[in-house]
Formats: structure tokens, C-alpha cells, sequence
């Protein structure tokens, strides 16, 4: 079975879109769905701090994986299968359980100090980072933007501003399926999950 990492943007957050997101992710993604928390607004309240009160990126970037799990866990608390999960053993666990891991990204990413402790590293290139630890061929990346037309590159989707400037550099090493959808595509997404990795999105 195809496990596949979806990001789920933090811009989502208090959007009506969310709670179909979570019902497509909870029923046709239980047993195969590793889901990565977007920062959301209080990602934003960290950037605030920051400028407010001045401290290092380094703070910054631990503070916005805080940010990640408060968003990881409202999102966990909005279905009963949606598991939260720390650690590789804990997410293979709930998988096997057949249910959704909704990753908690801190001990992982600050054990691991290879990762830039910057703004240039976002949910989108700890997504990617993730999908490698755990051998997963696909990235699913859920934002609020309306995709029109084929899927973007990546160099495309960096040119845009859709992803972070390092997303790159996590995705240059290995073949990793990427799928962007945007408002709307539920029905897509929840068709590619019901199918193996050769599925294509529509």
C-alpha cells in the first residue's frame, strides 16, 4: 500500500473547506495517510513576536514547530481516527491501527540538525523531509490556492511563492511524487488515495 505524506496548509484553519478535507483524509486516508499540520495563524503570531520582540530565527523556527502540533492537535480533535504521532514508530503504529498520523513535527526536526533553523523552511520542505524518512514515494500538498490546468513544476511553484525557498532542496535527491489541489478537489484527492501511487490527478 502507497503511504502518502499530506501537508495540510495552515491557511485552512478557520476555512469551511476544512472540515471536508478532514472527512476525505479520515475515511479514504486511514491506513495510508501521514498528515503534516500547516503552522496557520499561529505561525503568524510567531512571525509577530519576532518582530516584535526581536529573537533569532533559531527561536523562531522551534517556537513555529510548536505551532505545527497546536494545529496538528485541533486537527486530530476533529475526527476520532486522526492520531497524533511524534516520532516514525508511533506513525507506523497508528498506520497499521488503520488509522490517519497526524505528525508531531518538533523532536524529529530539532534532532536533526542538518535542517536550517530559518523562515526559509516551512511545513512544505518538513513535508518533503518527512516523506523521506519514512520511504513514502508521495506528497500530497493541500493549499488554499485554486490550481487551474496541469500541475506546476516545482521551480514554477517556487516562483509563485507557493512553496518555501528550500522546498527544493528537499526534493532534489530522490523521486518524490508531488500533487498540488487547491478549494473543491476532495473528490480528486479522495479517488487518488483510493488508488495505488500510478493514479493520476484529474
Amino acid at each position: 500500500m502507497t503511504v502518502w505524506v499530506v501537508k495540510l496548509g495552515g491557511s485552512l484553519a478557520n476555512s469551511e473547506e476544512l472540515p471536508r478535507w478532514l472527512d476525505v483524509i479520515a475515511t479514504a486516508g486511514a491506513g495510508k495517510v501521514v498528515l503534516v499540520p500547516g503552522g496557520g495563524p499561529w505561525a503568524d503570531e510567531v512571525r509577530a513576536a519576532q518582530k516584535r520582540e526581536g529573537f533569532d530565527d533559531q527561536l523562531a523556527h522551534r517556537k513555529a514547530l510548536r505551532a505545527m502540533e497546536h494545529y496538528g492537535k485541533v486537527l486530530a480533535g476533529g475526527r476520532a481516527n486522526l492520531i497524533p504521532a511524534a516520532g516514525v514508530r508511533e506513525i507506523q503504529e497508528a498506520l497499521r491501527d488503520g488509522k490517519v498520523a497526524v505528525w508531531m513535527p518538533y523532536e524529529m526536526v530539532v534532532a536533526d540538525r542538518s535542517i536550517p533553523q530559518s523562515w526559509d523552511v516551512t511545513s512544505d520542505s518538513l513535508a518533503a523531509w518527512l516523506a523521506e524518512r519514512l520511504h513514502a514515494p508521495a506528497l500530497l500538498l493541500v493549499k488554499s490556492l485554486k490550481i487551474d490546468g496541469p500541475q506546476p513544476g516545482i521551480e514554477d511553484l517556487m516562483r509563485r511563492g507557493w512553496i518555501d525557498p528550500a522546498f527544493a532542496k528537499f526534493t532534489s535527491d530522490r523521486r518524490l511524487r508531488i500533487v498540488l489541489v487547491g478549494p473543491g478537489d476532495q473528490e480528486t484527492v479522495r479517488r487518488i488515495l483510493a488508488c495505488d501511487i500510478t493514479a493520476k490527478a484529474e
